[in-house]
């Protein structure tokens, strides 16, 4: 029996522009695959956070949002009929609030989980290669596995492990004067599907490896749903970032070091540097998207204070932060 997936995204309406391509990506990779993917998809066009421009912005991107969405659900239809779950809400949802609740949903659902993202790029193989995995680890008596693709040239080499062959032995880029359009292996890259699907499609034998200890980041994370059934999730004292981060030392405190598979010579795109990531935000500045997100007072409160109740996950004594707590200071 194939293997039945729920592959996740959150949507923030200052994505807008960006969107179409993790779909576009994403319908390749159903369109080769025989069993059944579930997409969920939750769009939050919540401003307090960051501000849009206009009232009237804001209506053209929502409606431009649900166009890109009817359009891209409506193309699956000439193969088969695709599970397609759309939320609009206007609460606020962090990333972390939305693969938490993602996780709960679909586990009992679907054998694996994905998690997705707006600025990521599926590789076509994707279900294909995951279906294999997984019904050689359960046969394996391995059951509660993670998986991870082939990813750019990393910050440090403590990612060499994940980095795609063609990516591994380039130099780092550590600053944005150092980066040249041309640099099609580094972080600040922003690929296309074809470049990505270029580099795959020279892969003639996957070369699937086990890591000795668990290293990924939330963008593609796979996470076979016997890991959420055991009890490992997002704790609610992340509300904002570092909840890959989280989730890792939560599966190690619960499960301990459970397989975590790398595809290495598959690559899955991450464009973390879009730049039409950010667009239509009111009085954001900078040169780098890092910049414009840090030139809001609140994201640098909200990023320590997060950050802290990550650390202090296991400590008894420590009180965690809260929105509240963010809005207070």
């Amino acid at each position: 029996m194939k293997t039945k997936f729920a592959i996740g995204c959150l949507v923030q309406w200052y994505e807008v522009d960006i969107i179409k391509e993790y779909l576009d990506s994403l319908k390749d990779a159903i369109a080769s695959y025989d069993g059944e993917v579930i997409i969920d998809l939750h769009i939050t066009t919540n401003q307090d956070l960051e501000k849009c421009e206009s009232k009237n912005r804001l209506g053209y991107i929502s409606q431009k949002i649900n166009d890109i969405i009817n359009k891209s659900s409506s193309s699956y239809k000439h193969k088969k009929l695709i599970p397609y779950y759309v939320n609009f809400s206007e609460k606020l949802h962090t990333i972390a609030d939305y693969r938490r609740e993602f996780n709960e949903k679909y586990c009992d659902k679907v054998d694996v989980l994905v998690w997705g993202e707006s600025d990521m790029l599926v590789p076509k193989q994707m279900f294909n290669l995951l279906d294999s995995l997984h019904q050689q680890s359960v046969q394996n008596n391995n059951p509660k596995y993670l998986a991870f693709f082939g990813t750019c040239k990393m910050w440090d080499d403590t990612w060499k492990q994940l980095e795609h062959p063609d990516f591994t032995d380039k130099p780092f880029f550590d600053s944005p004067k150092d980066f040249k359009p041309d640099h099609w292996w580094s972080l600040r890259y922003t690929m296309s599907k074809e470049e990505m699907n270029k580099i795959n499609d020279k892969t003639e034998e996957v070369d699937v490896r086990i890591l000795p200890q668990h290293k990924f980041n939330g963008c593609g994370l796979v996470i076979s749903s016997e890991v959420i059934r055991a009890g490992v999730n997002i704790p609610r004292s992340v509300f904002f970032v570092h909840e890959d981060s989280a989730f890792m030392h939560m599966t190690n405190k619960v499960l301990g070091n459970i397989p975590q598979y790398v595809i290495k010579n598959i690559l899955l795109v991450h464009n973390r540097n879009h730049p039409k990531k950010r667009n239509y935000i009111k009085g954001e500045s900078g040169d780098t998207l890092n910049l414009k997100r840090r030139s809001n007072d609140w994201y640098i409160k909200a990023n320590q204070m997060c950050e802290q109740n990550y650390i202090n996950l296991f400590n008894p004594n420590y009180k965690s932060f809260t929105w509240d707590d963010v809005w207070k200071s």
